[in-house]
């Protein structure tokens, strides 16, 4: 590969049908591996946000400091944005009290302000034009909010309302299904639809990840948290394994 051809690569993936199935797999990873700590382990919130926080972190560092794109390294990065998301938006909503309602529209406005400052400092919202280290920055930033907001509006959604857990999977996989609709047959911008794709599958994975460990009367099916966790462990594992991720090109 030439330099040039090096130059015109980002450091995300392309957006594949495979992106999305890795990245439900890995926001229900989020909520079944995030639920381990603070629940099943009985660390809380607090502790547990602190120890995802600093995975995240490091996991940011490591990103940004290469050169190219590494789909274990993104991957990885993904799931931590995904585990810290489930705790912190659990001690928002519930730990600090302002319930779901209080803890969506913050957890909204911060992801809104993330947005308006990476506009202002870079001139652009990207989705795969991930090259310089600042865009990173506000691109794993935005990140890690519309992951924490997906878990407050899928716990808000599922636990407030009678949907419970399978019927709110049913309206968050409708509401995907309108995206694509979309991006299929509007000229609504691609980077504004990816976004709004980014934050509607995080609910998705949190009720389906609460519907795999809840128990039966509360509508799950009672899996161990532990159990569910390697098994989507194992898948992303396996997907990475079997299908080759390409960078995606700006």
């Amino acid at each position: 590969m030439t330099n040039n051809q090096q130059h015109d690569l980002g450091k995300v993936p392309a957006i594949t049908l495979l992106f999305w199935i890795i990245k439900i797999a890995a926001t229900t990873l989020g909520e079944t591996g995030g639920d381990s700590l603070s629940m099943s382990m009985q660390l809380g919130y607090l502790v547990s946000t602190g120890i995802f926080s600093l995975i995240f972190f490091v996991a940011v560092f490591a990103q940004i400091r290469a050169e190219h794109f590494h789909p274990w390294l993104y991957w990885t990065t993904i799931v931590a944005t995904t585990t810290v998301g489930t705790t912190l938006a659990d001690f928002i909503d519930r730990s600090l009290g302002i319930g779901y309602m209080g803890g969506t529209l913050l957890l909204v406005t911060l992801l809104l302000a993330s947005f308006a400052v990476w506009y202002k400092q870079t001139g652009a919202i990207v989705s795969n034009g991930v090259t310089s280290g600042k865009t990173e920055i506000y691109y794993w930033i935005t990140i890690m909010f519309s992951q924490t907001l997906g878990t407050a509006i899928g716990d808000w959604i599922a636990d407030a309302t009678p949907l419970g857990y399978s019927g709110s999977a049913v309206v968050f996989s409708a509401l995907l299904l309108i995206v694509i609709a979309c991006y299929l047959w509007t000229a609504i911008s691609r980077t504004t639809l990816f976004w709004i794709a980014f934050v509607l599958t995080r609910p998705l994975g949190a009720v389906v990840g609460d519907f795999f460990d809840k128990p039966v009367e509360a509508g799950g099916l009672a899996f161990s948290r532990y159990s569910a966790s390697l098994i989507l462990i194992a898948f992303i594992t396996l997907s990475l394994i079997i299908f080759r991720q390409k960078p995606a090109r700006i």
